[in-house]
């Protein structure tokens, strides 16, 4: 469905936005002269050729050509449609959407959601109050102290406890006039499956809130104290509850995720609580899922690198090795933290402490190091046919190595490892290799460098777009001296025909950056021409020289065409030849002392 945003709404989200604060969550950029400069997050590169210009809000990449304004960006980074880039820039700097006409079914909707927060919101402090306030919860207060969760940190993550009945909520709740409908649909309260009336989903468990990035509730996780089954029991499904886009801990990690420049996932939120009680706060978890390509790019809003911490056991080993091809499918840099003791998080850090765990963290294995690792822990390397078995399953992840020296010393590692010849394995990478490639390709780096055919007809088309740009009245005298329509290059016609609509209404030239028909291709080259560096020269020379060339390149077409006119008339014993003839040869003096100028 189309979203309704009015030009003053985007202008003032546009206005209100730094596209180089909103440029520097995603990537590390330093500044040169008026610009700032990276490595582009849309296609692998070394050497930075992204560049950042604040004073007009584009950006551009002189390798794969990616440009646009701030909110083709973060479309661009986070995949996701124009529209929608402008309404997640509103929301992030709590700009509300202008209000239109809304259909019942979405009024209906909004409603219910509306009414699905509020009952939450109620649950948080039902359970937080019976931990902390009643003799209900005493077992949760002891469960959490005893796993090392203070106070504080008790308060900071909402944590409760729901009673060991079949109704405490449903009871309280009903007192307070909430439907017993809406229990229903909240998963607050389960139908029973005999007779009439409902029971508490969540008993005799102590009661983590789940919240979105934003700050709000969710649903709950439940662990059970004591004997009973399940041992961790989530709230099911609904319009707020997704487990596969959320993230436990990420309305409170992701300011220490950025900071960090990498964040930390977890198995479990009882890892999470626990880590975070230690002092290491850019930490998450999934939920009860496996990790997923949804939750890898919210990471990747915040830090380029995910390091995989889950149980020690084969079981969490697995998970990782499902997780880490996961995080494969976009261009995030994955490393794995490797417990020893068969420990997971929350256990090691109670018996080694915070300082320890912080250790491990910073030696962190990259993921090809771990896949390699993962592969041998599950091979029986002894005889011939079982060291081809384990290569045969290796060979994807070599061929994924990007870097040569990297892809060698690893190939040197399993030559050895394997008793297998260098030669074999690379041969056999060779033989596989496209395969391999296309099996490393990432979501997000979806471009490749482009070299694109530069000549100074196109270098001038953009220093005429700059000129026009920063001073709309040079339009007038452009014009005058070039037809917008001879231009040889159509995305440069495109955008100076719509400066020029601009400029003819007394409109804000600039305002065309807020035009979507503008097109990606047509968007992107005027990023380039604002973004270029013009060098020294001053710009009133540069300007005549770029009408010279743009209007030389003008009359060698109309010289042709008036040359062949002359011609068609001679041969068809026209006298009005003559006149043609003349204004060939008068186009043709005229290109020739622009020649003279130009040399």
């Amino acid at each position: 469905m189309a979203i309704w945003l009015p030009e003053e709404f985007v202008e003032r989200v546009r206005s209100e936005s730094d596209i180089v604060s909103v440029v520097s969550t995603y990537v590390q950029l330093k500044r040169r002269g008026n610009r700032y400069w990276g490595c582009c997050p849309f296609h692998q590169e070394d050497t930075p050729s992204f560049s950042v210009k604040p004073d007009d809000g584009f950006f551009y990449c002189f390798g794969c050509h990616a440009g646009g304004n701030i909110f083709k960006f973060i479309s661009l980074i986070e995949n996701v449609s124009y529209y929608d880039a402008i309404v997640l820039q509103a929301e992030r700097l709590n700009i509300p959407l202008p209000e239109r006409e809304k259909s019942p079914q979405e009024l209906a909707r909004e409603k219910k959601v509306s009414e699905l927060r509020e009952v939450h919101e109620m649950a948080v402090n039902f359970f937080h109050n019976c931990l902390v306030m009643t003799n209900y919860g005493v077992a949760g207060l002891e469960y959490f102290h005893r796993r090392g969760i203070d106070d504080e940190t008790i308060k900071e993550f909402k944590l409760g406890f729901a009673p060991d009945a079949w109704d405490k909520l449903s009871s309280a709740f009903a007192k307070r006039n909430i439907s017993n409908s809406l229990l229903l649909e909240s998963g607050l309260a389960v139908k029973r499956q005999q007779g009439n009336g409902e029971y508490d989903r969540f008993r005799n468990r102590v009661m983590i809130p789940i919240m979105d990035e934003r700050g709000r509730v969710c649903g709950f996780g439940g662990r059970i104290i004591g004997e009973g089954q399940p041992k961790y029991l989530n709230s099911p499904e609904t319009v707020l509850f997704n487990k596969r886009r959320l993230l436990f801990g990420l309305d409170k990690a992701h300011r220490y995720i950025s900071q960090a420049g990498f964040s930390v996932v977890v198995e479990g939120y009882m890892d999470v609580i626990s880590v975070v009680a230690a002092g290491i706060r850019n930490v998450v978890a999934s939920l009860g899922t496996a990790f997923t390509v949804e939750q890898c790019k919210k990471l990747l809003r915040y830090a380029p690198a995910i390091y995989f911490c889950y149980d020690s056991d084969n079981a969490g080993q697995e998970a990782i090795a499902r997780a880490v091809t996961i995080a494969a499918e976009t261009n995030a840099e994955v490393k794995v933290v490797q417990l020893p003791d068969g420990k997971d998080p929350d256990e090691f850090i109670q018996k080694h402490g915070a300082e320890e765990f912080k250790k491990v963290i910073a030696k962190a294995v990259p993921v090809v190091e771990f896949q390699l690792k993962h592969i041998i822990s599950h091979s029986d390397i002894n005889g011939l046919e079982g060291r081809l078995r384990t290569l045969t399953e290796m060979l994807p992840v070599l061929g994924g190595i990007k870097n040569t020296a990297e892809r060698s010393a690893y190939v040197s590692k399993v030559a050895q490892l394997l008793s297998v010849s260098e030669n074999d394995i690379l041969a056999e990478l060779t033989k596989k290799g496209h395969a391999v490639v296309n099996m490393q390709k990432t979501a997000k780096d979806v471009r490749k460098a482009v070299r694109k055919v530069e000549n100074a007809t196109n270098r001038s088309g953009r220093v005429i777009i700059r000129m026009i740009w920063e001073e709309p009245a040079v339009i007038d005298h452009f014009v005058s001296m070039v037809p917008i329509e001879s231009l040889p290059n159509e995305l440069h016609r495109q955008i100076l025909n719509e400066l020029a609509d601009k400029y003819t209404k007394g409109e804000t030239v600039k305002d065309i950056i807020n035009l979507p028909q503008l097109g990606e291709e047509a968007m992107a080259e005027l990023s380039r021409a604002l973004v270029e560096d013009l060098g020294e020269e001053d710009n009133s020379i540069l300007y005549e020289a770029c009408v010279r060339q743009l209007r030389r390149h003008y009359l060698a077409g109309q010289y042709e065409v008036h040359s062949m006119a002359a011609d068609n008339l001679y041969r068809q014993g026209d006298e009005k030849y003559h006149d043609e003839l003349a204004l060939s040869q008068k186009i043709k003096h005229e290109m020739d002392e622009l020649q003279g100028v130009n040399e």
